[in-house]
């Protein structure tokens, strides 16, 4: 019995899993806020690393989860006390020391509670989409921010969805803080009336 043809089949179906597979195992997930803190690490002076004052992402465009990100630490060796990283796709972009005039003169300018950072950006995006107020919303895009609040480190989380009447149009819908520390919701501000 010729085994050839067998031999060719399982060659072909070895070529058929990797043809669907591998763009799957290529396309590694989005790194996260904390996860840039560290890629950041590499690109500040030893006096900054893992001090961070603040992250930030832009407006997401292809997707719910943001693309671009900036972290700033803490820099007491610049005029305005700040060195930012900028992330686009998890790779960095950009290295500058931000004029951060108003943060200068609050304690906006200090490094972010540490202890308290136990909510990443995924979890926090997670946690404010599943509100109950967005259940029967086409949502659009996302922005966040980690900054300085009241009780410790918060996520604010700016929300657009598609408007009613055409969907192919988007509305800012309001924001959504909740603590870095344990995932709890700090405020709620969304109107629906936008969408209208």
């Amino acid at each position: 019995m010729n085994r050839y043809p067998l031999r060719f089949l399982g060659s072909m179906l070895v070529a058929l899993v990797w043809v669907f597979a591998a763009p799957s195992l290529t396309s590694a997930a989005e790194p996260t806020a904390f996860e840039l803190v560290k890629r950041g690490n590499d690109y500040v002076g030893v006096q900054s690393k893992d001090k961070v004052v603040q992250i930030r992402s832009e407006k997401s465009v292809t997707r719910l989860t943001p693309e671009v990100w900036r972290v700033v630490y803490y820099d007491p060796d610049s005029t305005f006390k700040a060195v930012e990283v900028k992330f686009g796709a998890g790779q960095k972009m950009d290295v500058s020391h931000p004029g951060r005039i108003f943060q200068r003169f609050s304690d906006d300018k200090l490094p972010l509670d540490a202890a308290k950072l136990k909510v990443d950006s995924d979890k926090a995006l997670k946690i404010a989409l599943a509100q109950p107020l967005l259940k029967n919303l086409t949502l659009t895009a996302t922005q966040l921010r980690l900054e300085h609040g009241d009780t410790g480190p918060q996520w604010f989380i700016k929300l657009w969805a598609a408007k009613i009447k055409n969907p192919n149009e988007s509305a800012d819908i309001g924001s959504i803080i909740l603590s870095s520390d344990d995932g709890s919701i700090i405020k709620i501000d969304i109107s629906l009336s936008r969408i209208d």
